[in-house]
């Protein structure tokens, strides 16, 4: 059974809202069944059981049977007496495309030059394609850090990321100041290759609530991969993605032909 503790982000605690018309185990239930779809809990991992679920999110008992029943009518999970709740949704990732790919650099003058708020600092278990790209175990964690950047008082980047390799930090404000690669290299971690894909998307909530702007509107994607290379095998260290308000962030490349 899965550690509720690292399962699920201050964000995912903050968002279930007894304030809002919708029905508290119905919030419940989606961020279970997100967290389903992504791979964060796996094909045959037992579920946290009602009583954690309650406790976690503060929520009544029957509040959290219904989120699971929700799920089991759904055929995401099967329960069965005296052995808990499984899952039986078995995680297939989708295929990625992208418009533009190629190797671009993200420069730590940009870090330096910018201020930066976090929003979460935490060891969590990533999803699935993320746990898998880290050859992580299920259950394992990795650093999982959100920010968000601004210069002269505007909102240009949101930032989340997942390292494999560091510990947690003694103070999350470290990277309100500090570059993360600067951060990496002075706790041992060598990115020897990086590879970045550029694409566009809409903005998701908590994209949109981060950078100010409407949720859907367009916003400009950048997924780096960082490898540190052992031996003849490069192993990816760092997953980060980041989405630019394209009002007050422009990428500019300066290509030449040898």
């Amino acid at each position: 059974m899965s550690d509720t503790a690292t399962l699920f982000s201050e964000q995912d605690l903050e968002n279930l809202n007894k304030e809002s018309p919708t029905p508290l185990y119905f919030q419940l239930y989606s961020l279970l069944k997100a967290r389903i779809l992504d791979g964060t809990l796996p094909f045959g991992q037992r579920m946290p059981t009602e009583e954690q679920l309650a406790s976690t999110f503060g929520v009544s008992r029957i509040t959290a049977k219904r989120a699971m029943d929700e799920l089991a009518g759904e055929e995401l999970v099967e329960r069965r007496r005296g052995k808990g709740s499984h899952i039986i949704y078995r995680y297939s990732p989708r295929p990625v495309q992208a418009p533009l790919t190629g190797m671009l650099q993200e420069i730590e003058s940009m870090a330096r030059n910018s201020s930066a708020k976090i929003l979460e600092c935490k060891m969590l278990q990533p999803p699935q394609h993320i746990r898998e790209e880290l050859e992580l175990d299920p259950g394992e964690t990795a650093l999982h850090l959100v920010r968000v950047r601004e210069r002269e008082g505007r909102r240009f980047g949101y930032y989340v990321s997942w390292t494999a390799g560091v510990k947690m930090p003694k103070s999350r404000r470290i990277f309100e100041r500090t570059p993360r690669l600067t951060y990496f290299r002075d706790n041992g971690l060598e990115v020897t290759h990086v590879t970045q894909t550029l694409s566009a998307e809409g903005a998701s909530p908590e994209a949109a609530k981060a950078l100010g702007v409407p949720v859907g509107s367009p916003v400009l994607s950048l997924v780096r991969r960082s490898y540190n290379k052992v031996g003849d095998r490069e192993h990816l260290r760092d997953h980060l993605r980041v989405l630019y308000n394209p009002e007050h962030f422009q990428y500019k490349m300066d290509l030449k032909i040898d």
